[in-house]
């Protein structure tokens, strides 16, 4: 996902001591293009500039000022939910002694600087604050903006599922009128035909009602329910209509498991419509299966397809990568496996696959209890 490109603004130093001389000195050692400077005499002067200026990104503190002193500047700055992420760099000409230190840490500073200054180390921890600063800004943006795309992809999927629902009720109207038809009746292998896509089309718009339930609930308010996943698997297999030539089969019982039903859904669904898609054999063999560790089941689902090469492995969980491998039945967008990762991940597990070219591939997937 590409994310837009964040505006920079300048890097804000807030200057705090008392004597003029000092503010002077340290503005013309760490003088830079792109930083501007804010200064303060007094704390109560400090407060209200970091107040009045939205960005400031570090604050260089005297420790020794009168009325206010500098360890008193930063309780009051960590206290405030506004202004307690900002660095403080406490400049001081007290004792070194361990306890001056640590007091200076224990209100918040996140380094500590002693008179007389040495010129390189100011620059270059300040020069390390900074880029601190602008990664954790690239961050937030990143992080609002993802958000406002997973509202976006949210309002999406609910539109489109509210839009197939209506059709999708009328397509099985339709067939419940077809298999009541006399004639139907009459042809055996016509009426299991139409039963097929009448339940297919039953377990489709389940989904769709899930989705739609989905789409207009949060994570947290996300139903959790008691899910049979042998019989989910079951379902899906027969939902998907594999070729003749390829079969699918669970090697076990599978667990039931509380959990969110949409999301494992979401996860068999694609890895056994994938297995489908890509295999390249006569006679294709798709297995299901799972391992009960102390904290998660590890599912996995196999296949004996084209397989995957070692560089691909990593590369096909990213969005919109794809392999050389084609499918005979539609293209690939390269957006599933990446949809998947953020589920598992989600759900606190993680999603992995081990494959040799031309012989098959396995896809393990943790589900926490």
């Amino acid at each position: 996902m590409n994310i837009p490109s964040i505006p920079q603004h300048d890097f804000t130093i807030l200057l705090v001591d008392d004597r003029p001389e000092n503010l002077l000195s340290l503005e013309e050692i760490l003088l830079k293009p792109g930083r501007r400077f804010v200064t303060a005499q007094s704390g109560n002067e400090a407060l209200k500039q970091v107040l009045k200026h939205e960005h400031i990104g570090l604050i260089m503190l005297d420790v020794q000022m009168p009325e206010m002193d500098g360890f008193e500047v930063a309780r009051i700055l960590k206290s405030n939910p506004r202004t307690k992420d900002i660095s403080i760099i406490f400049v001081t000409a007290l004792s070194r002694e361990e306890q001056y230190v640590l007091k200076g840490f224990a209100e918040g500073a996140v380094d500590y600087l002693q008179k007389p200054l040495d010129i390189n180390v100011v620059r270059a921890k300040v020069n390390v604050f900074e880029q601190l600063y602008f990664n954790q800004f690239r961050l937030k943006s990143a992080l609002t903006e993802l958000d406002r795309i997973n509202k976006q992809l949210e309002k999406f999927v609910y539109i489109v599922s509210h839009d197939l629902k209506s059709p999708l009720s009328s397509v099985i109207m339709m067939l419940e009128l077809i298999r009541n038809d006399a004639h139907i009746k009459a042809n055996d292998d016509v009426r299991e035909n139409i039963d097929m896509v009448y339940q297919a089309s039953g377990r489709l718009s389940d989904m769709i009602m899930a989705l739609l339930e989905y789409s207009t609930t949060s994570l947290s308010q996300q139903a959790v329910e008691e899910v049979d996943v042998h019989q989910l698997v079951q379902q899906l297999a027969a939902l998907l209509f594999p070729p003749k030539h390829i079969q699918i089969q669970i090697q076990q019982q599978l667990p039931a498991l509380i959990t969110r039903k949409v999301k494992l859904e979401q996860v068999f669904q694609n890895l056994l419509s994938n297995a489908i898609k890509y295999n390249d054999k006569p006679q294709g063999l798709i297995e299901v299966g799972y391992t009960e560790k102390e904290s998660c089941h590890e599912f996995f689902v196999s296949d004996n397809g084209p397989g995957i090469a070692d560089e691909d492995k990593s590369r096909i969980f990213n969005l919109f990568e794809t392999t050389v491998n084609q499918s005979q039945r539609d293209s690939s967008t390269g957006i599933g496996l990446n949809l998947l990762k953020i589920i598992v991940e989600e759900q606190g597990g993680k999603i992995w696959v081990e494959s040799n070219p031309g012989e098959g591939s396995v896809f393990y997937f943790e589900w926490m209890k």
